[in-house]
């Protein structure tokens, strides 16, 4: 059997050599499975593609990819997907951050009969603002988005050819491919780890990207935004009918004097406030239906490295 690995890069220049030697000391010598890498530089400026280039030219086993610019490791994922030759493909981090032996745990429940294996993290050896964060997002995702998702989270994972041949159809942008690996509903399985804390480079998993994660995952797999609007829509117009029905009675008691527009103009502000949000957030629905019928590819292959070896040319 052949064992992909799909492994993002970004800034990753000096994780990616002991990578590497972990890789080839852990995974290589079990002979009865044929291994593959699928290295996919996401734009990085550093000497990342430099290195995996000249891994790939010494070993048979590793293809390189340098997408035109970074396109996020969503894009960045796919592309490896879409390059493998595996009967199956493990989506792995660049920053040895996840143990290289899990990737066998992984390929057993897989021999098990199962489409879909999911690392979920079960402990964190990272800082309290980061697994605050995950915590709350993944939470946030299972009660609203996708009750599947595992408490831990997770960013590992095992697809075989099937599901793969699925998320190259899917071919959706602004999107999370964890979301739709669950949305999918393949016969799913999962293993267990500590995530380790990173002790090489500096993570770029900035406040900007964690915020777009959460709103790509939201308007991709959950009604909320809509269902919200709508609710603080009915809230407004019941509580106008009330506020107009007690005017009307003080109007024709002649309780109403000057005094008011205190209360007034914060009505008004408030009503203004709605409106905008409801404007933003159907902005966000019609944007990504623009941005999905341009057509325009998730990502763009700038250059390949290891693709003769590997009987693509």
């Amino acid at each position: 059997m052949k064992i992909s690995l799909i492994i993002p890069v970004y800034y990753n220049q000096d994780n990616l050599p002991p990578l590497y030697r972990d890789i080839r000391e852990k995974l290589y010598s079990h002979t009865e499975y044929e291994w593959e890498i699928v290295m996919v530089n996401d734009g990085s400026e550093d000497d990342s593609y430099k290195i995996m280039k000249e891994l790939a030219a010494g070993d048979s086993c590793i293809k390189s990819i340098s997408l035109s610019r970074n396109f996020g490791s969503h894009a960045a994922i796919l592309c490896g997907l879409s390059k493998c030759t595996g009967d199956c493909a493990v989506v792995k981090a660049a920053d040895l951050q996840e143990p290289t032996e899990l990737v066998l745990d992984m390929v057993k429940r897989w021999e098990a009969g199962y489409n879909v294996v999911l690392a979920v993290r079960k402990d964190r050896e990272e800082s309290k603002s980061q697994t605050l964060f995950a915590n709350l997002y993944y939470t946030m995702v299972r009660k609203m988005m996708l009750s599947a998702m595992p408490k831990g989270g997770f960013d590992v994972y095992l697809v075989d050819r099937k599901v793969i041949d699925v998320l190259d159809a899917l071919d959706e942008k602004n999107s999370a491919l964890t979301g739709q690996i669950l949305w999918s509903g393949f016969k799913t399985d999962r293993v267990y780890y500590t995530r380790l804390a990173r002790e090489i480079g500096k993570s770029r998993w900035t406040l900007k990207k964690k915020i777009r994660l959460v709103m790509d995952t939201m308007f991709s797999f959950s009604t909320l935004p809509i269902k919200a609007v709508t609710m603080i829509g009915v809230c407004s117009f019941a509580g106008s009918l009330i506020w107009a029905a007690v005017e009307l009675i003080c109007k024709l008691l002649g309780l109403i004097n000057v005094s008011g527009w205190t209360t007034l103009f914060i009505f008004n502000l408030f009503s203004f406030g709605v409106i905008m949000l409801t404007l933003g957030i159907l902005g966000e629905y019609i944007w990504r239906t623009f941005d999905a019928s341009r057509n325009r590819p998730p990502y763009i292959i700038e250059e390949e490295s290891g693709e003769e070896r590997n009987g693509e040319k």
